[in-house]
């Protein structure tokens, strides 16, 4: 069943800002009515990241089906960050996903960290990613995502190879210490342009001692919802768009028990990425019961740079 489209009906306005370095950043302001949600899909298959995944069953068509279900009944468009091997395997799949309006941006080819590649060997990646995609029917891809968010300091050479790939935004940053990979002095957690390229990075609950992107994956899973819901509340009351994300897996409460790879072998942490699975769905839909809208990146960004034109 296809989703009828909805015009987004916020209007944005940005504030531009010099700063020291000279470094131009956007901050988003709008009408505290538009209530803007820009939740994605990672879509990855993790048994791609194990010595021995193809032992374990195939969870990513069905999964993906039931987040596609999720969307069309709340009429709603995101975007889908896809892992170049995903088109190859699965390009009926990525056809279904533009069928119902939903964008495909670029999640690296093979789900390397951006720490391992060499600029040249980042473009080598791109190119092979989107000649899967187009393969696949999805043409005109423009937004890409670092895997496992590694867009850092030692990596921001990946803003000028997007740039010069022809790419319009990235959402890779996190904007904070964090296990894995962090950017804590990358500056605000707003939408903002590096090197020609936006970046939107992830939201970020911004408490002393635990600043974490609570609309993304375990974190939407794990923390308290009420904590949740006044995040979201505080932040659209600003005018500020929420970014998060899921993967297939969050929503995946059947899914056989291993540990998951590139997470440095912690039992407590992948003790998480099982919790709170089943709950997944109905805490989106009670974030949206307010008006709170998911749309694609592609769109948020054709509204606020059609505003910051006007």
């Amino acid at each position: 069943m296809r989703r009828k489209d909805r015009e987004a009906p916020f209007r944005s306005e940005c504030l531009r800002i010099i700063g020291p370095s000279e470094q131009v950043s956007e901050m988003v302001q709008s009408n505290p009515v538009d209530r803007v949600f820009l939740f994605s899909i990672d879509l990855e298959d993790i048994r791609r990241l194990l010595p021995d995944g193809d032992r374990y069953a195939e969870r990513v068509p069905s999964n993906t089906s039931r987040i596609l279900e999720f969307l069309s009944n709340q009429r709603a468009r995101c975007t889908f960050f896809t892992v170049g091997d995903i088109a190859r395997r699965y390009p009926s799949l990525i056809r279904e996903i533009i069928s119902e309006g939903h964008e495909i941006a670029c999640h690296s080819n093979d789900h390397l960290p951006l720490d391992r590649h060499t600029p040249e060997s980042f473009r080598e990646d791109l190119k092979a990613c989107k000649d899967s995609f187009a393969a696949a029917g999805a043409e005109h891809v423009m937004g890409f995502r670092a895997p496992i968010g590694s867009l850092i300091e030692s990596t921001r050479w990946a803003f000028e190879v997007l740039r010069e790939e022809g790419f319009r935004y990235s959402s890779s940053v996190c904007a904070a210490k964090n296990p894995l990979y962090g950017w804590p002095d990358f500056g605000p957690d707003r939408p903002c342009q590096r090197d020609g390229i936006w970046e939107l990075p992830m939201s970020l609950t911004q408490w002393p001692g635990l600043n974490v992107p609570f609309a993304g994956g375990i974190y939407l899973r794990v923390l308290p919802f009420f904590l949740i819901q006044a995040l979201f509340k505080r932040r659209v009351a600003k005018g500020e768009p929420v970014v998060g994300y899921l993967h297939p897996y969050d929503i995946d409460f059947e899914q056989e028990r291993f540990m998951h790879p590139e997470i440095n072998d912690s039992q407590f942490y992948n003790s998480l990425l099982y919790w709170n699975r089943r709950g997944v769905f109905r805490r989106l839909r009670r974030l949206l019961k307010d008006g709170t809208q998911i749309v694609s990146y592609r769109e948020y960004l054709d509204q606020l740079e059609g505003a910051t034109d006007a």
